[in-house]
């Protein structure tokens, strides 16, 4: 057995007066935690790396245990070919759950023993490479000794997640903080102001601690006057809160409010959801909720108060978040670091009046929320009564509370925590990406009779902003390819119907107009707008859609009749984009219906296009243009595809160079960074960041694949690859900018957050790039 030495905490001073018999070391003299896990390397390289959660755990109702359910979940989603995440469950007490099966052990936290033995079983578990704790003093109080011991015995790296961080500790409670972070390999807090505490008042280092807020949950934002119908909440403006009720939520500095806000807002009533914690109700009863009770009908408050008392299911809570006039948090802790109840009403774009707890006064600004004092029931008065009588001041903090928020949603969560398991993982985990699921969802609520709608607001689609061929074009190209793969016969609705838009934007010349509102009426914009582009695009679509097999002969006959006209006007184009568009629908036009005056058109573009090309490449700048745009891979594929239907090498020749010389500019260490839409790159002059759109990662994903085709070089799929992930979180921010919840695609990468917005461009652009990706998710 390994001789137990007292522990001293690393670089502090320790007084001989000091009893440090609470923390023991149960490893050798001169061993530090660090080499001791050294010794537990197992080759693991024919399975999965197991990520193992000490954790309470559903079916337990504690918030720790949903935190630790949703986090793995979005790790199972988005990384499970990348490591393998399983549980010990904490159990408290006798009892006992029926578990799901990712919980592989159980630890009772008051049986001293009980701890050895775990970390004896998982020191011996070959599977196991990392070990990760979600912390709250709660769990451990009746052992932190044997806790403590615990983590010395582990063998493999710890990540401990310090959910509790007190500020101004004492020195017992000091040296305890100091010692845990001492024997971890790296931890874990969900705010800045955590982060700092650890730092100033534990000495704890800086490079040891990782910043992962809280995760939130993607939602629809479904239509509040629904919800409010649904849930018989008509008419009311709806105040709530939410979470396991205890004496410490000050539920009651709400009730007491209420009067003065009922004078003002008789229409108000307050939703308390939650049942009883259990620990307080074992210890107390029903007491807390009793006392609330009796509150209310003190102020003759029972038709302005109800309480859900119920734990509820998770789309049912999103549910009452969403039709959330106003989220109240009155925690009466000013040491409770975060709140998952508060980041979830965030997500759910509530706007949020809140006491100063640590996390509010880090997210909480004048544009996002509203602060007020501890227990202050006539400031919390005010701030209601002030919002509900401002419609606009309302609906301005909500969408600026979900900007805040969006960052951390559970998908991004889970990005930070798989990079910090790679990091610490000692170069067996490595980090791949999941394709998402293809899904249309939100494609199709874009989608009127008339076409795809060119805006939303968040997700909602902006019939207001109208329609565009720009938009429709791209989703004629994006159901075609949706055909081919899936064979899916409802796709022929939609394909009908962008084609149907394609052929009302044309003009008796046979050009094309791009810019149509609601009602259908050509805009102004079209007399102020080069369409030479949009033309372009339409021409790309029609090919595409005349190549597309099994279609129906009347749709592709029409397209071809259309095509032929739209094709009457295009030598007259000049446009670099446009003439690129042009080619690679003469191309796919070409496959189906063989034309010597389409090749000669094809020609005339590849061969202007070669004389941009020689009139500005340099050693240095091997490009047809000054700079570079948007689109920009779009000029390569088109030489490529120019080679390809008529053989000639010089074609071929300037699609390779050109496109070399784009991937060095837009590739690098941190994956793809496009070029910015806000400063596009000037010849001799670096790139500007930052407005980073998706369009842009779709299209060169689409050369990718055409080069990779045509070359196989192995580079050019692996690039494909790198390109994709960026939609899933591989990208400057580490963000999503595809989401999952919705279907849709977040309107661009800004400097330090997504743009909310799922117009039509950006979530074609992902559906085209998700189509193109899976041809080769086998290879």
């Amino acid at each position: 057995m390994k001789n137990k030495i007292a522990f001293y905490p690393v670089n502090d001073e320790v007084k001989s007066s000091q009893k440090l018999s609470d923390f023991k070391n149960p490893i050798s003299p001169g061993i530090t935690p660090e080499k001791n896990r050294q010794k537990a390397s197992v080759d693991n390289t024919n399975e999965l790396a197991e990520i193992l959660f000490i954790t309470s755990y559903p079916p337990r109702e504690c918030g720790i245990a949903t935190y630790s359910q949703d986090l793995i979940k979005a790790l199972n989603n988005n990384f499970n070919k990348s490591l393998l995440v399983k549980v010990c469950a904490l159990e408290s007490g006798d009892e006992s759950y029926p578990y799901p099966d990712e919980v592989k052990y159980t630890l009772k936290t008051s049986l001293a023993h009980e701890y050895e033995k775990l970390a004896s079983t998982i020191n011996n578990d070959n599977r196991i490479e990392i070990v990760l704790i979600q912390h709250e003093f709660g769990f451990f109080r009746l052992q932190e000794q044997a806790f403590m011991q615990f983590i010395y015995e582990l063998s493999k790296p710890v990540i401990i997640v310090f959910h509790t961080v007190q500020p101004h500790p004492d020195e017992q409670l000091r040296l305890k903080i100091k010692s845990i972070g001492v024997a971890c390999e790296s931890i874990v807090v969900m705010t800045h102001t955590s982060s700092m505490i650890l730092t100033d008042d534990y000495g704890l280092p800086q490079e040891k601690i990782t910043v992962i807020p809280h995760g939130t949950h993607l939602v629809l934002h479904l239509s509040e006057k629904l919800l409010k119908e649904k849930y018989g909440l008509k008419n009311r403006k709806v105040l709530s809160t939410f979470g396991l009720l205890s004496s410490g939520k000050s539920i009651e500095t709400t009730i007491e409010a209420l009067p003065a806000i009922v004078k003002q807002c008789p229409e108000v009533v307050f939703l308390i959801i939650g049942k009883t914690h259990p620990e307080v109700k074992k210890a107390e009863g029903e007491k807390y909720r009793e006392s609330l009770e009796q509150k209310v009908k003190d102020y003759a408050l029972e038709d302005h108060v109800q309480f859900i008392n119920s734990y509820l299911a998770l789309p049912d809570l999103l549910e009452y978040l969403q039709l959330t006039d106003i989220y109240l948090f009155t925690s009466n802790d000013p040491n409770q670091a975060v709140s998952g109840t508060f980041a979830y009403a965030m997500s759910c774009a509530c706007p949020i009046i809140s006491t100063p707890i640590p996390h509010a006064r880090e997210v909480l600004t004048e544009d996002t929320g509203i602060i007020f004092d501890f227990r202050n029931s006539q400031q919390l008065a005010d701030s209601v009564i002030r919002l509900l009588n401002d419609d606009p001041l309302r609906m301005h903090i909500s969408l600026n509370a979900l900007q805040k928020i969006v960052s951390t949603a559970w998908e991004n969560s889970a990005i930070a925590h798989a990079m910090l398991f790679e990091q610490t993982g000692g170069g067996k985990i490595t980090i791949q990406y999941n394709f998402p699921s293809i899904k249309l969802d939100h494609l199709k609520q874009m989608t009127t009779k008339t076409g795809i709608i060119q805006f939303s607001k968040i997700n909602q689609p902006d019939i207001s902003s109208g329609y565009t061929l720009d938009d429709n074009a791209r989703a004629l190209v994006a159901m075609c390819m949706y055909f081919e793969l899936t064979g899916d016969n409802e796709a022929m609705y939609s394909i009908q119907k962008y084609f149907n838009f394609i052929k009302y934007c044309q003009q008796p010349d046979g050009d094309f107009l791009n810019y149509v509102d609601k009602d259908l009426k050509f805009t102004d914009q079209n007399k102020t707008t080069n369409l030479d582009d949009s033309n372009g695009r339409a021409v790309w679509a029609l090919g595409y859609l005349t190549s597309t097999g099994k279609l129906p002969r009347e749709i592709t006959s029409e397209a071809e009749i259309i095509l032929q006209k739209a094709l009457l006007q295009m030598d007259a184009v000049y446009s670099t984009r446009a003439m690129a568009f042009a080619i690679k629908g003469l191309y796919y036009y070409h496959r189906t219906t063989k034309s010597h005056q389409n090749n000669v058109l094809l020609k005339t573009f590849a061969n202007r296009l070669v004389a941009m090309y020689q009139h500005e490449s340099t050693e240095n700048w091997e490009w047809f243009e000054s700079y570079l745009t948007y689109a920009n891979s779009v000029l390569p594929e088109a030489m490529l595809y120019a080679w390809q239907l008529t053989g000639a090498p010089i074609y071929r020749d300037i699609a390779l160079i050109s496109f070399d010389f784009l991937l060095s500019q837009i590739f690098n260490e941190n994956g793809i960074e496009v070029i910015s839409n806000k400063n596009w790159q000037q010849k001799g002059v670096k790139a500007g960041h930052f407005g980073e759109q998706p369009i842009d990662v779709a299209y060169t994903i689409l050369a990718l694949s055409k080069f990779y085709e045509v070359f196989r070089h192995e580079d050019y799929r692996k690039k494909m690859e790198t390109a994709f992930n960026w939609f899933l979180g591989n990208n400057r921010l580490h963000q999503i900018v595809y989401n999952p919840c919705t279907g849709g695609c977040y309107d661009g990468l800004e400097e330090m957050h997504v743009n909310l917005n799922q117009g039509a461009e950006s979530t074609i652009s992902y559906l085209m790039a998700r189509l193109t990706m899976e041809r080769y998710k086998n290879e």
